[in-house]
C-alpha cells in the first residue's frame, strides 16, 4: 500500500488560520503539515482516531526561564531541559524562548547552551539574552545573526539590585545605546519595566510600616506598585520610537501600564502587548501568600479585569507564562525574603481555556492566536503558530470538556508545585506533537521524545 503521509489525525476539529473551527483530518509527514483534508482523505501509517476533541496549534510560549536549582540564570544540563519541556508539553506548549543572563559575555557558551538544551529538550526552544555590559553590547549584533534577535533589559537593575542574579546596574544611556544597536541590526527589546528608584522608596516605607508583612501580596503590590511599572515602560517604548526599534513589552501587569503601551502605540511606536497568565487568574486577594510573589507584582482584582477587557478588545497581543522552575524552597521566610516568580507551564492551555473560555465566555478565535500565532510571528518563529500545510506539525489536541483537577502527580516541572494546585480545569491536554512527534500522547509523557527538540534560529519579519 502507498501511504501519502506518516501520521493522520483523524475527526477532530481543527482551529485553523482565518477560517476558525472545522472539522477535518490534518495529514503529517517528514514532521511538517502536508496537507488540511475532509475526514477519511488519504492513507497514513499511523491514524488516531481525535473524534469529539479540538485540535490546535501548540502554544508558543515566548517567556520562560530554564535554570538549574535556585539559579534561573540558564540550563546547566540536560536535565533542566528535560523536566520544563515535559511541563510544557503537559500544557499543550510546542515551543518555548527562555531567557538567559549573565555578567559575562554570551557568545564562548552560546553552543554549548544550544547542545546542552537540546540535549534534554522535547520540544523546539529559542533564546532571548539579558544584555546588561558592554561586552553583551558589542556581542549583540552576532547573537542577532545567531538566531536570537529578541533581547531583554532588565531597567529594574540599577545599582546594586542585580546582585542576587549576578548582573550590573544600567541605565536609561544604555538602554538607549542598546535601542540603536537592535534598530541596526533587525533586533527587538523586550524590557523589563520598573522605575526601582521609586520602588526602593516605598519599599523602605511599606517594610517600616508594615515589617511583619499581615497583608502579604497587597503589601508586595504596595512596594512596586502600577505606575512605577508604567513609568518604565512609557519611556522604554518612546526611546524605541526615538530610535526606530521595535518592542515586546514584556509581563504587563496592571491597567496602567497597558494605557502606556497604548499610548505609545497611538503615538507610533511597535509596540506588542504581552501579559502573563497569572495575572488574568490571580490578584492581590488570593490565597496563595508569598507563593504568589511575582515581579511584576500580583495587581489588585480591578487591575485583573482591565486586563481581560485588553484581550477581549484586541489590546493585549500575547500571553505568556514567566515560567520560573525554582523549587518551592526559595519562597521560604515569608513575602520580604521569598524569591519572585514560579512555574507555569503545566496548566497553560488548561488555565486559559477554563478562564477565559468557559468561564468568560471568550471564543477560541480571540483566545488561541495570543498564544500561537501572534506570539511566534512576533518572535521569528515562521513555521509555528498554525495548522496550515508547509508548518511544523506542532499541535496541542485538547478535551474542552473535561474535569480535572491540579495536582503534585499530574506536574512535569521539577519545581513540583503550582499556583494552580487544587483548583478544577475544564480543559485538558490529550496529546501534544512537537514536528509530527508525540511528546505527550493520551496524556502521558513519550520517553522517546527525550531530545529530539531543537533550537530554532529566528530572524524577525
Amino acid at each position: 500500500m502507498s501511504y501519502h503521509a506518516d501520521l493522520a489525525l483523524r475527526g477532530g476539529v481543527a482551529f485553523l488560520p482565518g477560517m476558525g473551527l472545522q472539522t477535518c483530518d490534518i495529514l503529517i509527514t517528514d514532521g511538517k503539515i502536508t496537507a488540511i483534508a475532509d475526514t477519511g482523505a488519504g492513507a497514513a501509517r499511523d491514524n488516531v482516531d481525535v473524534t469529539g476533541l479540538t485540535v490546535l496549534p501548540g502554544a508558543v510560549d515566548a517567556h520562560i526561564h530554564l535554570g538549574h536549582g535556585m539559579d534561573i540564570a540558564r540550563p546547566r544540563q540536560p536535565e533542566d531541559a528535560q523536566s520544563e519541556t515535559a511541563a510544557a508539553a503537559i500544557g499543550g506548549v510546542t515551543s518555548f524562548i527562555s531567557y538567559v543572563m549573565s555578567a559575562d559575555p554570551y557568545l564562548p557558551v552560546f553552543d554549548e547552551l544550544c547542545q546542552v538544551t537540546e540535549a534534554g529538550a522535547r520540544i523546539d526552544f529559542g533564546f532571548h539574552f539579558v544584555i546588561a555590559t558592554e561586552d553583551h553590547l558589542t556581542e549583540l549584533p552576532e547573537l542577532i545573526r545567531r538566531g536570537a534577535p529578541s533581547a531583554k533589559l532588565f531597567m529594574n537593575i540599577r545599582g546594586n539590585e542585580g546582585a542576587r542574579l549576578g548582573l550590573p546596574g544600567t541605565d536609561d544611556g544604555f538602554m538607549f545605546r542598546m535601542l540603536e544597536v537592535l534598530a541596526a541590526n533587525n533586533g527587538l527589546l523586550c524590557p523589563h519595566p520598573e522605575n526601582i528608584e521609586v520602588a526602593w522608596v516605598l519599599r523602605d516605607r511599606v517594610t517600616t510600616e508594615n515589617p511583619e508583612c499581615s497583608d502579604g501580596l497587597a503589601a508586595w503590590n504596595a512596594t512596586r506598585p502600577p505606575f512605577v511599572e508604567a513609568d518604565a515602560l512609557s519611556r522604554a517604548t518612546y526611546f524605541a520610537r526615538v530610535t526606530n526599534a521595535p518592542v515586546h513589552a514584556v509581563h504587563t501587569s496592571s491597567a496602567e501600564a497597558l494605557d502606556a503601551a497604548l499610548r505609545q502605540r497611538q503615538a507610533g511606536s511597535d509596540v506588542c502587548i504581552e501579559t502573563c497568565l497569572h495575572y488574568l487568574t490571580h490578584d492581590t486577594q488570593s490565597t496563595i501568600a508569598e507563593i504568589g510573589k511575582v515581579n511584576p507584582p500580583l495587581r489588585a482584582p480591578e487591575d485583573r479585569e482591565a486586563l481581560w477587557h485588553g484581550i477581549a478588545n484586541g489590546n493585549i497581543d500575547t500571553i505568556a507564562t514567566d515560567h520560573i522552575h525554582r523549587p518551592i524552597s526559595c519562597k521560604d521566610g515569608g513575602i520580604w525574603k521569598a524569591q519572585p516568580g514560579f512555574p507555569g507551564l503545566d496548566a497553560f492551555l488548561p488555565v486559559l481555556l477554563t478562564y477565559g473560555h468557559h468561564r468568560r465566555g471568550l471564543s477560541l478565535d480571540r483566545l488561541i492566536p495570543l498564544v500561537t500565532e501572534n506570539p511566534a510571528r512576533r518572535m521569528g518563529l515562521g513555521t509555528k503558530g498554525a495548522l496550515r500545510p508547509g508548518a511544523d506539525a506542532d499541535i496541542a489536541v485538547i478535551d474542552l470538556n473535561a474535569n480535572w483537577v491540579v495536582g503534585k502527580d499530574n506536574l512535569g516541572t521539577d519545581a513540583g508545585y503550582s499556583i494552580y494546585e487544587g483548583e478544577t480545569m475544564q480543559a485538558s491536554v490529550i496529546h501534544t506533537l512537537s514536528r509530527g512527534r508525540f511528546v505527550l500522547r493520551d496524556g502521558a509523557l513519550q520517553g522517546d521524545a527525550v531530545g529530539s527538540g531543537k533550537y530554532i534560529a529566528r530572524t524577525l519579519e
